[in-house]
């Protein structure tokens, strides 16, 4: 895979910045028309995406940074490098901390606002993982089958051998959860299932998928990658909140 897609004098653009921006504008535009379609305004979905990017940033880079502090206590100035190094999961509950905060201060109901949200952050998502294919990141364990991919000059994968395509799995996963979770969405009970189906399927898909992912200095909690041991409580959590919302609304019918 290529990552430098097109360089015109000192500017290039990139393969995984470029489906980055892609996945926001798609989450965008997708969550703007289901608003428009269920009444919210259009106008506080424009600033949920800031405050999710933001929040979210800010989130898969601390994460990130906590999975290498072994590495950031020998060599501190690993921290300058802003723009490289991020954890999908800190991510989404960066994201998730942000959306919160702004619909509490625009005084905003937090599980409506998640639902509309959830399908959306699946999409990205799917865009990003594509990403991470340009790059050769997240890369799997060495392959012998027939489904693999090779990459030949990656600053990330180790080159010439052929690996397991976890970056292609993952994305079809993502962009398959966002499509069931729209499916999911019309028939929905209550606010709130929605971002908690989006949590259960994507803590399950995740918890598999890392089994073969060949990037392990990603760190560890005993036999778990840090994204399987994350993924159990996420999933947990996405039970408990599916059920509690159930129930809420159940009792007030």
């Amino acid at each position: 895979m290529k990552n430098d897609l097109l360089t015109i004098g000192s500017f290039t653009v990139h393969g995984y910045g470029l489906m980055i921006a892609i996945g926001v504008i798609a989450a965008y535009m997708m969550a703007e028309y289901r608003a428009k379609k269920k009444n919210m305004d259009p106008d506080n979905v424009f600033l949920l995406v800031i405050w999710a990017l933001v929040s979210g940033y800010i989130g898969s880079k601390l994460l990130f940074i906590i999975t290498i502090l072994p590495d950031v206590f020998k060599d501190p100035s690993i921290l300058k490098n802003v723009w490289e190094g991020w954890v999908v999961y800190g991510g989404i509950i960066g994201g998730v901390i942000g959306i919160m905060i702004m619909c509490r201060v625009k005084k905003l109901d937090f599980w409506q606002y998640i639902d509309l949200t959830a399908p959306s952050m699946a999409l990205a998502q799917g865009f990003g993982r594509i990403g991470c294919l340009l790059a050769g990141c997240c890369y799997g364990r060495p392959a012998t089958s027939a489904f693999a991919i090779t990459f030949h000059n990656s600053a990330f994968a180790p080159n010439n051998i052929a690996l397991v395509p976890t970056q292609i799995i993952s994305s079809g996963l993502d962009f398959a959860n966002a499509f069931v979770l729209l499916w999911l969405d019309r028939k929905k009970k209550c606010d709130g299932q929605i971002m908690a189906l989006y949590m259960m399927f994507y803590s399950a898909g995740r918890f598999v998928l890392e089994y073969f992912r060949g990037d392990l200095e990603r760190g560890s909690v005993g036999v778990l990658s840090t994204s399987q041991f994350i993924s159990i409580f996420t999933f947990i959590l996405g039970v408990v909140i599916f059920v509690a919302r159930t129930r809420l609304c159940d009792k007030n019918k």
